[in-house]
């Protein structure tokens, strides 16, 4: 059955440079107004790839104006023009979704060997899993005794 579905999405297929999670593309998307359209560009890090055959897509994500933006693009579609490989990044995870939290610089780089942040992974810089001036559960109230009460009834009347 594979075989009668790989010979059917063949001519569909199209030719599409070789990238990897981590990199950073500019996708050349056709962009449809009316009866005009125009090439968009889009440029990014890719965030994830996933599927196979004509289904395969892939996320891109980039900051705009300091509010982060992804998109995913079907690889073989005819909206998408081109791809160019802009900058090849290291990473050792095929998802990087970890990247949506950063912020400035650090979002538009994949530093080599890095996958996690200090913050992300809960860990502090004293190795503890939680942070030293966590908030601590308060101690119940003491309950009152004869001699407690007494001694506020003094001091309301004095």
């Amino acid at each position: 059955m594979d075989t009668v579905l790989t010979k059917i999405e063949k001519p569909f297929l199209k030719k599409a440079p070789r990238f990897e999670v981590g990199d950073t593309v500019a996708v050349h998307a056709i962009v449809r107004e009316g009866d005009k359209q125009r090439v968009q560009i889009f440029k990014g890090i890719v965030l994830a790839i996933k599927g196979e055959g004509l289904g395969r897509t892939f996320t891109v994500r980039k900051i705009s104006s300091g509010i982060g933006v992804e998109k995913i693009f079907p690889l073989h579609s005819p909206n998408v023009d081109k791809i160019e490989v802009l900058k090849s990044g290291h990473v050792t995870s095929s998802k990087i979704y970890y990247m949506r939290g950063r912020v400035g610089k650090r979002a538009l780089k994949v530093a080599e060997g890095q996958m996690y942040s200090d913050e992300e992974l809960n860990v502090y810089e004293d190795g503890s899993e939680e942070p030293a001036d966590s908030e601590q559960p308060e101690a119940a109230p003491e309950p009152e005794t004869a001699e407690s009460s007494e001694t506020k009834d003094e001091t309301k009347a004095a």
